[in-house]
């Protein structure tokens, strides 16, 4: 399985595979600059990408397709996901969920409130009516990659 930066012919595969998985698509060809996809022989695996607001990040449209559920591919997407936003100058990353908050507490999220969020964070497409009000939402420092990195893993 390889990682590797998306691609503007790879739009139309994200975007099945996340209305697929009933994820948003609001948002994601003006970000798509800062999207990752996991891609073996038969295709795309998995998507990841984050919306960035100066030092801050939205991580948004984390799916896996279901015939590689479970394969670490997710785990993978997200460690490099985290990595790049660390490197382009993002601090802090946000992300709204509706189903994977435990998933996202291997890598050191943690759970906050609406109120808390950067307004910047607040006007993004994902806040604004693409996820519902009802989505946990969750932070985390990016500086603490490499930790975390090593926790998920076990």
């Amino acid at each position: 399985m390889q990682i590797r930066d998306a691609v503007n012919s790879d739009l139309s595969v994200v975007a099945s595979l996340l209305e697929a998985s009933d994820l948003p698509v609001d948002g994601v060809r003006e970000n798509f600059s800062n999207f990752i996809v996991a891609e073996n022989e038969s295709g795309i695996a998995g998507v990841i990408g984050f919306e960035k607001f100066d030092s801050i990040a939205l991580l948004r449209s984390a799916v896996v397709s279901p015939a590689h559920r479970g394969s670490g591919v997710g785990q993978r997407l997200v460690e490099e996901l985290l990595n790049r936003a660390e490197k382009s100058g993002v601090e802090q990353v946000y992300l709204l969920t509706t189903t994977a908050e435990r998933y996202f507490l291997r890598f050191g999220f943690a759970r906050t409130t609406r109120a808390a969020v950067p307004d910047s964070v607040k006007a993004s497409a994902e806040f604004q009516g693409a996820c519902p009000d009802t989505a946990t939402v969750m932070t985390r420092h990016t500086r603490d990659t490499a930790a975390v990195t090593a926790t998920a893993r076990h």
